[in-house]
């Protein structure tokens, strides 16, 4: 592990303020917001700060958007067009686009560029093809009448994204929601806003009319808010934390009963067998936890390991944690970056201090590197308890917790024995036993010899406290769809 000295790359920033009815425009408050570089602890620029009455005016555009003008005219086709226009104009400015989510998020460029824009570009790209080939059904009913049905979208959707994949969640949410004819209210995180704005400034150049996209960057408290307890927001669809996702839903049964997606945390288990391929097990399982500086909501971070494996699964697990290259995201060699935030930062080190004290057994890392940036080592603990702090809450770190399991029907219960259940994982050469398994985890997507493992027409979202809804593919429309049957009398 080798930390590299903090470059200072050259980063063009044009949109820093709220995008309103295809405008740029300063908050009403004139309140602003410093957009930080976990790097190097330095100010990047000031962002505009939506509050509610700025949220108001967008839902008015939006809304203006939805019942007149060229939006709800346009052919459906026309606007698979439209995506797929943003979708090549995301992949001419990959470069850029990618140099900028490192630099306000912190991820390796290396990944911002080979992960983060293909991911983003591809569910443009998957939606685009949706959007003239949502329709209903013509349903058989007792004679004299003819019943069908139609999907029809929902008006003004809020949106509000997480930090952690920026410009993969802005895609997520806005490449469904604008396929099937809706128009949105969208903000993005104070960490990290700057991608999002800057896809304002492509939506604009791809031809998308006024009032169909606004972003607002702002805060949960003000922004997020007002778009959760807006009586004219339709729907709101939100990534985060199961705390906040609890207080969205309760805002909007008091508004006006909107409808609500919700993708929340996860503890996600990640169980290898003594007869899985070891050596695939223990690289992935390595990914599965530290891709992002563990900043991912389904982070293998509950690792279970058959016994009779154990020991040399966390010896090789160590090894290959020491030789993670931590430091300056910009420089490719690099694989881990700060975490995003100083809070986020000081999180992380807290949950280390507290599996140390409990008792689990440090094996590596745990320690802060050099002496700015939100950098923390690669952190391994073996002989974890199921009751620990670690084994129990989400840390959104790099911090591996390894706990050793003896046969099936143990680690299944130990592994559904969690408030979560946004992922899971087997690893094991017996298909039989895969399957079984995978039938048993209460979570909404398993991985069987692999992990975190996406595309764009696999479903994604979670049992339990980890959510309402699902993500991606066919089933993603149905969270921006209203279904109305009509019934004529012949």
């Amino acid at each position: 592990m080798t930390a590299k000295t903090i470059s200072k790359p050259t980063v063009n920033i044009s949109a820093h303020k709220l995008l309103i009815n295809n405008e740029w425009v300063d908050s009403q408050s004139a309140q602003t917001f410093a957009t930080v570089n976990p790097s190097t602890e330095e100010v990047i620029t000031e962002v505009a700060a939506a509050g509610a009455e700025d949220i108001d005016r967008a839902v008015v555009a939006a809304r203006n958007a939805f019942e007149s003008g060229e939006w709800p005219q346009m052919a459906a086709s026309t606007r698979g067009q439209l995506l797929q226009k943003l979708a090549d104009l995301i992949e001419l400015h990959a470069d850029e686009l990618a140099r900028l989510e490192t630099l306000d998020n912190g991820k390796p460029l290396q990944e911002s560029m080979n992960v983060d824009l293909p991911l983003a570009i591809a569910c443009y790209r998957y939606y685009a093809g949706w959007a003239d080939k949502i329709h209903g059904k013509t349903i058989p009913v007792e004679a004299p009448f003819f019943c069908y049905t139609r999907h029809e979208p929902m008006g003004v959707v809020g949106q509000i994204i997480p930090w952690n994949f920026p410009l993969v969640m802005q895609a997520w949410k806005l490449a469904p929601a604008l396929a099937t004819g809706n128009t949105v209210v969208l903000k993005p995180s104070t960490f990290t806003p700057l991608t999002a704005l800057r896809v304002g400034e492509l939506i604009i150049e791809a031809g998308f009319p006024p009032g169909v996209v606004n972003i607002l960057p702002g805060y949960g408290s003000t922004a997020g808010v007002a778009i959760a307890q807006h009586r004219d927001i339709d729907k709101v669809a939100f990534t985060g934390s199961t705390e906040v996702g609890h207080q969205i839903m309760a805002a909007a049964a008091k508004s006006n009963l909107k409808r609500v997606t919700l993708e929340l945390g996860g503890k996600s288990p990640n169980i290898v067998f003594a007869d899985a391929d070891m050596d695939s097990a223990i690289a992935t399982a390595h990914l599965g936890l530290f891709l992002n500086q563990g900043q991912c909501c389904t982070a293998g971070s509950r690792l279970f390991v058959e016994a009779s494996n154990y020991d040399e699964f966390v010896a090789r697990s160590v090894e290959k944690a020491q030789q993670r290259v931590v430091g300056d995201p910009f420089n490719q060699q690099t694989e881990q970056g700060p975490q995003v935030s100083q809070a986020q930062f000081d999180k992380v080190m807290h949950y280390i201090e507290t599996g140390m004290r409990e008792g689990a057994q440090l094996m590596c890392g745990g320690n802060r590197v050099g002496d700015r940036g939100y950098f923390i080592e690669p952190t391994v603990f073996a002989n974890v308890q199921d009751q620990m702090t670690i084994a129990q809450h989400e840390i959104f770190g790099p911090v591996m917790s390894i706990l050793p399991f003896k046969d099936i029907d143990e680690v299944v219960q130990r592994a559904n024995a969690t408030e979560y259940g946004l992922a899971a994982a087997v690893w094991t050469q017996d298909i039989a036993k895969a399957h079984a398994i995978a039938h048993r985890l209460r979570a909404g997507t398993v991985w069987v010899n692999c992990y975190d493992v996406f595309n764009s027409a696999a479903p994604f979202g979670g049992f339990k406290q980890s959510g309402i809804g699902r993500e991606l593919g066919e089933y993603g429309l149905q969270q921006y769809t209203e279904v109305k049957t009509v019934m004529v009398k012949l």
